[in-house]
């Protein structure tokens, strides 16, 4: 790539008492390139616009100002921290034109990969990280809107994820602007956008962000395009007026519950048939929503918070089978098989909490909305974390992750003292006392103490 600003060499810019080392490029689009900086010690990274781009868009240096001023919404997005204008000094040596800038902002760390490596089958994610994923991009577009704010553009090229934990970061938040302000020359991603968008018949807002984040919740859930089935395939050419009526003019939920135009095809699409019977089906039904009559109607589109209660509750239905170990969401009190093997899924234990159940499965995990009527979803501070016997995946346990001891009542009327940090068995136990609340611990099969 021909990078404007020079690999391994140190410039001054406005604002700045000390040089920034251009360390690397890392990459460019068609709005600029990012680079990985060096200032005093502290890496981070630079994203630094074309001409075009600034010639394009009048107001993104006021648009960035304004974020900057008002900080990041939730440690999720990797937000402008500073905007940079190159020093009179540093213009001549790199031929930088007098109206360039770009902005500092936290470098992405390695762990952090595309989302778009996800979507396409290259990553290896458990459905608890992917799920998890979910539920804080949620939490974080919950965050942005209530500042007042839109991003715009969602789309897999702005979301990166870490495999391990499910947490992510959003970047390019150049493009957020006050809601309802009209600000910016981006319209969106093709395939994201909402339908109104894409037609002109409105700019980008919060509306268009619910169906945006929708999309992106059923790629990274399904990794297939929620209006890509056999209506697509019929098309032989598919320019520009083919994807206005798919997208715009006549689109068609591919699960659709009474249109059944655009069903997946069995071996063109055939993700999308494995993966969608996977959820349950309050979950589905928030897709529904948004991809029915959301489609044309925006304000019926699924809302961040509905989002996050019912991403929040999916975790809580989190088992593993017996026979292949898959992920499963179990819906209690129902016979149910594996999804991946048709195994029967054994009934086991459930944690019974002020605010809903849990299903006894490794790294289930109990937080504090499940205790507290007033306390939001937020899976960032768990209290509790079930785990498995080291030498028995069979045995289970609850892992004490507050600061408080629990107390764990036994069928025979004992009670075992949990300290901070340590586990107490499930097996024969039928009530702890945590710092949240009362946990009442019982077979899935049936009342009585758990086995």
């Amino acid at each position: 790539m021909n990078w404007i600003l020079p690999e391994g060499v140190s410039l001054g810019f406005e604002g700045l008492s000390t040089p920034l080392r251009i360390v690397r490029g890392l990459g460019g689009g068609t709005q600029g390139q990012v680079y990985e900086v060096d200032l005093e010690g502290e890496r981070l990274a630079l994203k630094w616009y074309l001409p075009a781009c600034i010639a394009r868009d009048p107001a993104l240096e006021r648009r960035l100002g304004e974020s900057i001023r008002a900080t990041a919404p939730s440690e999720d997005f990797l937000w402008p921290i500073a905007l940079l204008r190159p020093s009179p000094a540093s213009r001549p040596l790199i031929r930088l034109r007098e109206e360039s800038f770009g902005y500092l902002m936290p470098l992405r760390p390695a762990s952090f990969v595309g989302a778009g490596e996800h979507a396409a089958g290259r990553l290896t994610i458990g459905l608890r990280e992917v799920l998890r994923a979910c539920f804080f991009l949620a939490d974080a577009f919950h965050a942005l809107h209530l500042a007042g704010l839109c991003y715009k553009d969602v789309s897999l090229g702005n979301l990166f994820l870490e495999p391990g934990s499910g947490r992510i970061l959003i970047c390019d938040n150049d493009n957020v602007a006050v809601d309802g302000s009209g600000q910016g020359a981006v319209l969106g991603t093709p395939g994201f956008m909402a339908p109104e968008v894409l037609l002109g018949q409105a700019r980008p807002g919060a509306d268009s962000d619910l169906f945006s984040l929708a999309v992106l919740l059923f790629r990274l859930l399904t990794r297939h395009d929620p209006l890509k089935g056999q209506m697509e395939l019929a098309i032989r050419c598919l320019d520009e007026p083919a994807r206005r009526r798919l997208y715009g003019e006549d689109p068609v939920f591919i699960f659709d519950p009474v249109d059944f135009r655009n069903r997946p095809d069995p071996i063109e699409h055939a993700a999308a048939l494995i993966t969608w019977p996977i959820y349950p089906r309050p979950l589905q039904a928030l897709f529904e929503q948004t991809f029915c009559r959301g489609l044309k109607q925006p304000s019926r589109r699924t809302l961040t918070g509905q989002w996050k209660q019912e991403l929040a509750r999916t975790l809580d239905l989190r088992v593993l089978c017996g026979g292949c170990g898959q992920e499963n969401f179990q819906t209690t009190g129902a016979s149910q098989l594996c999804w991946s093997c048709g195994t029967p899924l054994a009934e086991g234990i459930t944690l019974i909490l002020p605010r809903g159940t849990v299903l006894a499965a490794p790294d289930n995990e109990l937080h504090p909305h499940h205790f507290d009527p007033l306390a939001g979803e937020d899976l960032r501070r768990p209290i509790g974390r079930v785990v498995a016997h080291p030498r028995d995946a069979r045995r289970l346990g609850l892992h004490n992750l507050s600061a408080e001891a629990w107390s764990a009542e036994r069928a025979d009327g004992r009670a075992v003292r949990v300290e901070p940090g340590a586990s107490c068995s499930l097996a024969g136990v039928t009530r702890i006392e945590t710092s949240a609340g009362t946990v009442a611990v019982q077979s899935r099969s049936g009342p009585g103490p758990a086995a």
